[in-house]
């Protein structure tokens, strides 16, 4: 008797086990496409260089006074850097201005990232007067355009909230193929001096979805 309850309850264990195995493996294949998309490496986007700086110490305490903006947005969703590759919205039909509020452009207006518009120190690539983008998309869906501003000389990153009116847009190109790896030069006029914000739109080929990421710049 004893033995025929023992196999009863790892039967029933096995069954418990099998019921959260088969829910999990539902969940992964609801799992949106989103998760495997892309973001601007090069210069790095905010999420994108607090995962690369600290994602694989995210608990280390010096953080906090090292690199203090990257230590917000952790402590505010460590699901923001995690998910470096999934800043996008769905269905905006190029009407980006009119659907993300200033103060927001940094998030793509994802309530999820709004650690990413804080104004403050953040890490900033150093760059020239000409410089190189770079799209990294796990997915290779192509591009149907993207357009790149700069935030305008006399605005502070470190205590300003970045909206529309604080840009310059410099570059707007074509299409792009399906590719992992997508580069481009961005010319400016050479008139752009220390920290700055590089704001780019993607708009994916696949579907009408955009992605909007701020990068961090400082021009010598």
């Amino acid at each position: 008797m004893r033995l025929r309850s023992t196999f009863g309850s790892v039967g029933r264990r096995q069954g418990v086990i099998a019921v959260v195995a088969a829910m999990l493996a539902c969940m992964f294949v609801g799992a949106p496409a989103a998760s495997a998309h892309g973001t601007i490496v090069g210069p790095a986007t905010r999420a994108y260089q607090c995962w690369q700086a600290w994602g694989s110490q995210h608990t280390n305490p010096a953080m906090q006074q090292q690199d203090p903006m990257c230590y917000q947005a952790f402590q505010a969703n460590a699901d923001t850097m995690w998910n470096w590759m999934s800043a996008l919205r769905d269905g905006l039909g190029g009407n980006f201005q009119g659907a993300t509020p200033n103060g927001q452009l940094c998030s793509n207006a994802l309530a999820r990232n709004n650690a990413l518009n804080t104004p403050g120190k953040w890490r900033t690539t150093n760059v020239g007067s000409s410089f190189q983008m770079h799209l990294y998309d796990q997915a290779s869906h192509g591009a149907d355009f993207f357009r790149v501003y700069i935030s305008k000389q006399g605005f502070d990153p470190t205590t300003q909230s970045l909206g529309w009116g604080n840009l310059d847009l410099v570059t707007t190109t074509g299409r792009y193929a399906p590719a992992k790896d997508i580069t481009f030069n961005v010319q400016t006029n050479g008139s752009y001096r220390g920290h700055h914000v590089v704001f780019t739109i993607w708009q994916a080929s696949h579907l009408d979805q955009a992605y909007m990421w701020c990068s961090d710049v400082n021009f010598g």
